[in-house]
C-alpha cells in the first residue's frame, strides 16, 4: 500500500492555504561540517515518484531525485549555520536558525510552512510540526532530500581538502574510523570543538 504523502498538503489547501512550504535540515549529529536546511514549495498538482526520507534512501536514488526536485518545485531555500556558529549557540539554535534561512531564500513567502518535528521558534508564518515529517509529507521528504544532497556534496569537497578524516565516507559522523582519525590527527577546522567525541 502506498503511502499517502499529500495529505498534509491537501487538508491546507482545503483551509486556504496556497503557498505550502516543507521544511527540514540535515547534520544535527555528526562532529564536523554545517548543518543545512531546505525550505521548498511544491505546485499544487505535482507528484514526483519515490519520494521518501532521505535518511530511507540510498545515495544514488537521492542523486537521481535531486534534479527532479529541482525541476518541479516552484521555489527552494537552502540555510546553512557552520561548525563556529554551532559551537557559539548550540546545535538546536543552529538548527533553527538554519531553517529560518532557508526560508528567507525561497524568493517568494509562503503561507503555511510544514516542519519536521518541531515548531521553529520566532517565525511569523503560520506553521504545522509534523513528528516524523520526512516520512509523512512530498514536501517535507523532497526539501531532505535536497538539504541531504547538498552537505554531501559539501563534505566531499571538505574530504579533498582533510582526506586523513575520510569525509568521503561517513560525512563528518562519528564513525569508529572518524573517531581513530581525530585521535590521530586532532580535529580540523571544520570540525564541531563544542561536540563530545572531538573533544579528544
Amino acid at each position: 500500500m502506498m503511502k499517502d504523502m499529500r495529505r498534509y498538503e491537501r487538508r491546507a489547501r482545503k483551509k486556504g492555504y496556497r503557498l505550502i512550504a516543507g521544511v527540514d535540515e540535515v547534520g544535527r549529529g555528526p562532529l564536523a561540517g554545517p548543518v543545512v536546511a531546505c525550505a521548498l514549495i511544491f505546485p499544487s498538482k505535482c507528484r514526483i515518484r519515490g519520494l521518501d526520507s532521505s535518511k530511507r534512501l540510498s545515495p544514488k536514488r537521492r542523486e537521481e531525485l535531486y534534479p527532479l526536485i529541482k525541476e518541479k518545485a516552484l521555489a527552494i531555500g537552502l540555510g546553512r549555520v557552520g561548525e563556529r556558529k554551532i559551537d557559539g549557540i548550540n546545535i538546536l539554535k543552529a538548527t533553527h536558525l538554519a531553517m529560518k534561512r532557508a526560508i528567507s531564500h525561497l524568493g517568494i513567502e509562503p503561507d503555511l510552512l510544514l516542519v519536521d518535528g518541531f515548531e521553529i521558534p520566532g517565525v511569523k508564518i503560520p506553521q504545522k510540526a509534523i513528528v516524523g515529517g520526512d516520512e509523512k509529507s512530498a514536501p517535507i521528504a523532497a526539501a531532505s532530500i535536497i538539504a541531504k544532497v547538498t552537505r554531501d556534496r559539501l563534505l566531499l569537497r571538505y574530504h579533498e581538502r582533510h582526506p586523513e578524516y575520510g569525509f568521503h565516507q561517513h560525512k563528518g559522523y562519528g564513525t569508529k574510523r572518524h573517531i581513530r582519525a581525530l585521535r590521530r590527527h586532532g580535529p580540523s577546522r571544520i570540525h564541531r570543538r563544542t561536540f563530545s567525541g572531538v573533544r579528544v
